[in-house]
C-alpha cells in the first residue's frame, strides 16, 4: 500500500518519504481501517522537526477517519463496513492507578497513533479496537477527520480551563483545535475572544462568532474569565494570564512548547492558576464526538493528496492553513 514514513536524518530532524509497504492484517482485538481522510496535525510538525520522539520508520497521522475492512478474533463492538475513526491515543496499560481512576491520559505505558504505532498517512492502518471510535451519522470522513484530535483536544482544553456558560474565553492561535474549540463555547453561551497574529484566522473567528479578534499583544478591553493557549509559543503565556480575571485559569494546549519567560508573581495573583493540558481519554472523545453531531461542530477543511503532506506541514509551520488541513487517501467507495 501507499504510505509516508518518517526517516531520520542529520541533526534529529526527520523527512516524509513515500514507500510501498505491506498491507496490514488486524491480529485479536484490532481492526483494520481502510483510511480515507487523515488529518494533518501540529503535532506531525513536532514529529518531523525532532521535538517529540518517534519510532524510526513510523507511518504519521493520528486523525484518522474510514471505515472498518476487516476485523481481528475477539472484536465484538466493530463490524466490516463500519465508519470510525482514530485518534492520538492508540493504547493504555489499564491497570496503573492513572488508568483506573479515570485519567488514562497520564499513563506512563500509553501508546500513540503514529508516534509509536503506524499511523494515517496511508492507504490502510491497524488499530487498537477499544481506542476506535465510531462516527455520528451523516459526517464525510475528510470533515470527520479534523475532530479526532484538533476537536477532542480542544474539547478537554475547554474543560480543564474552567470556562462556563456565559464566561469570556480567550483562545489563544486559531487554528485547527482553536476554531472547533470555539464552536463548542458558542454553544455554550461564552463570550469568545480570539488572539492570532494572522488576518485570515481572525476573520474565520469573526465569521464564527467571536465577540473580538486581534493580535496576541492586543487589548480585547475586558478580563477573561478563562484561556487557552494553542500556539506552542512560551512567550504567550505570561502574555495571556496578564489578561485573566480573578480566580481565572489558563489551560495550555501543546506537546511541546518554547521556555515560558519569567514573570512578576502579582500576575498570577488573585487564584489565577495554570494547568497543561496532556492527551485525551476515550470518555473525552466520546462526549465530544456526541456534542459535535448536536451542535453541529464543523471544521473549515483544507482538502490535499497524501503526496501533498510535507508541503503542507510547511503551510501549517507558516500559519497559512485555513482551519485544518486534511489528506484525501481514497475515496469512501474505493
Amino acid at each position: 500500500m501507499r504510505a509516508l514514513r518518517l526517516e531520520s536524518m542529520t541533526g534529529g530532524m526527520k523527512r516524509l518519504a513515500a514507500a510501498d509497504v505491506p498491507a496490514p492484517s488486524p491480529a485479536a482485538g484490532e481492526v483494520l481501517i481502510a483510511v480515507e481522510a487523515c488529518g494533518v496535525c501540529r503535532t506531525d510538525l513536532h514529529l518531523l522537526d525532532g521535538e517529540v520522539s518517534a519510532r524510526e520508520g513510523v507511518i504519521p497521522g493520528h486523525q484518522v477517519a474510514g471505515t472498518v475492512a476487516a476485523v481481528g478474533a475477539g472484536v465484538t463492538t466493530l463490524a466490516v463496513g463500519d465508519a470510525v475513526g482514530v485518534g492520538w491515543l492508540a493504547s493504555t496499560c489499564g491497570a496503573c492507578r492513572f488508568c483506573t481512576d479515570g485519567r488514562e491520559n497520564l499513563c506512563a505505558r500509553a501508546r500513540f497513533t503514529g508516534r509509536d504505532v503506524d499511523g494515517g498517512y496511508a492507504e490502510q492502518a491497524i488499530a487498537d479496537a477499544r481506542f476506535v471510535f465510531k462516527l455520528p451519522d451523516g459526517l464525510a470522513p475528510v470533515d470527520a477527520a479534523p475532530l479526532l484530535c484538533a476537536g477532542i483536544i480542544g474539547y478537554r482544553s475547554l474543560r480543564l480551563s474552567g470556562i462556563g456558560p456565559g464566561g469570556r474565553l480567550g483562545l489563544v492561535g486559531f487554528g485547527a483545535s482553536a476554531h472547533l474549540a470555539a464552536q463548542v463555547a458558542l454553544a455554550w453561551g461564552c463570550e469568545v475572544y480570539a488572539f492570532t497574529r494572522e488576518e485570515h484566522h481572525r476573520r474565520l473567528a469573526r465569521e464564527l462568532g467571536a465577540a473580538w479578534a486581534g493580535a496576541a499583544g492586543d487589548d480585547p478591553g475586558v478580563l477573561l474569565d478563562a484561556a487557552v493557549i494553542f500556539a506552542p509559543a512560551g512567550e504567550l503565556v505570561p502574555q495571556t494570564i496578564a489578561r485573566l480575571d480573578r480566580g481565572a485559569r489558563l489551560a495550555v494546549n501543546a506537546i511541546h512548547m518554547t521556555d515560558i519567560p519569567s514573570f512578576p508573581y502579582e500576575t498570577l495573583y488573585w487564584e489565577r492558576s495554570i494547568t497543561s493540558v496532556a492527551n485525551y481519554t476515550r470518555r473525552d472523545a466520546e462526549e465530544f464526538l456526541r456534542l459535535a453531531a448536536e451542535i453541529p461542530v464543523r471544521a473549515e477543511v483544507e482538502r490535499y493528496a497524501l503526496e501533498d503532506a510535507p508541503a503542507v506541514l510547511e503551510r501549517l509551520r507558516a500559519g497559512q492553513v485555513h482551519g485544518a488541513a486534511v489528506l484525501e487517501v481514497r475515496q469512501p467507495s474505493a
